[in-house]
């Protein structure tokens, strides 16, 4: 099935879905054997694992693509992707989209910060006039209908991160004002309370996401009550990441003291040759021996019988 038609079928279900987000192939692979049936690519992740910098506008387009494509390809789940302001002017909105498609991905966040954006949850952020960002969102949305047309699906998840500097009524405005224009998918970043959380279904009509950040402004709320607020989707763009890399230092703590890997849960070496495929391609890697060992003897028995 078409994963943009599958993420629609996710989405209509009246339920909202866990989603871990994902930095690379090997942890949207994780995601998805863990039963995930979709994964969000986190800019804040990607960042951070492929440039050891800050989520503050640093990476570039072509990498956020290459990163992405990737991801897609090592999966067969849904994934959405973090197009950030869409890397320009509405020109390069459109290429953003386009190249998004093309990588594999079933939608697209496109945001309403200035450049060079910022973390959702981290100060410094500010946001462009509406008029620049419903231009924004126009161009993705054209950028969606001219890859339809041309065989490549995607959605459009448009983010508003008004709240911050301009107030929550701005962004329930700006949020209802995208879903008039139509976008598929409709995200406020940083409410503050659960109160806040509340009213920004009721703001305007779609399918939500909300963002849960442990540490960061908004509170962890259950998925059953967001669910009951309106929201389809609860992303965890940062929990999978944190644990791999406090992981990772208590192991490397335990090397530098003792010589020995620290106390910390870790798979073993079967578990991980499965999980990045070696049963897979040993098993392709013999059918091919196989057939061109009985080809072998196949032309040897042919020469003998003539």
């Amino acid at each position: 099935m078409n994963r943009t038609n599958r993420l629609r079928e996710l989405l209509a279900e009246e339920t909202c879905r866990v989603m871990p987000c994902c930095w690379d192939a090997l942890s949207a692979r994780m995601i998805e054997r863990a039963g995930f049936p979709l994964t969000f690519m986190s800019g804040f992740a990607v960042s951070a694992a492929r440039l050891a910098l800050p989520d503050t506008g640093l990476i570039s387009h072509g990498e956020m693509r290459d990163t992405g494509r990737d991801i897609c390809a090592a999966v067969s789940i849904p994934v959405i992707g973090d197009g950030d302001t869409g890397h320009g002017n509405a020109l390069n909105v459109e290429r953003t989209v386009h190249d998004y498609a093309r990588a594999g991905f079933a939608a697209i966040m496109i945001e309403d910060q200035i450049a060079p954006k910022r973390c959702g949850h981290t100060r410094g952020k500010d946001v462009v006039d509406r008029a620049e960002a419903m231009t924004r969102i126009r161009a993705a949305l054209a950028a969606r209908d001219a890859a339809r047309k041309g065989g490549r699906d995607i959605l459009v998840l448009a983010r508003t991160d008004a709240r911050a500097t301009l107030g929550l009524d701005e962004a329930l405005w700006r949020i209802a004002a995208f879903a008039d224009l139509g976008a598929d998918l409709l995200f406020v970043e940083g409410p503050v309370s659960e109160a806040e959380l509340a009213r920004i279904p009721e703001a305007a009509r779609g399918i939500h996401m909300a963002n849960m950040v442990e540490g960061g402004v908004t509170p962890i709320v259950a998925p059953a009550r967001l669910a009951e607020m309106g929201y389809r989707l609860a992303a965890w763009p940062l929990a999978a990441l944190s644990a791999a890399l406090e992981a990772i230092r208590h192991c490397l703590d335990g090397l530098a003291r003792e010589g020995l890997p620290g106390d910390v849960p870790r798979l073993d070496f079967p578990a991980l040759q499965d999980i990045v495929g070696f049963p897979a391609y040993w098993e392709a890697e013999a059918g091919y021996g196989a057939a061109e060992a009985g080809e072998r003897a196949g032309e040897g028995h042919g020469s003998e019988a003539e």
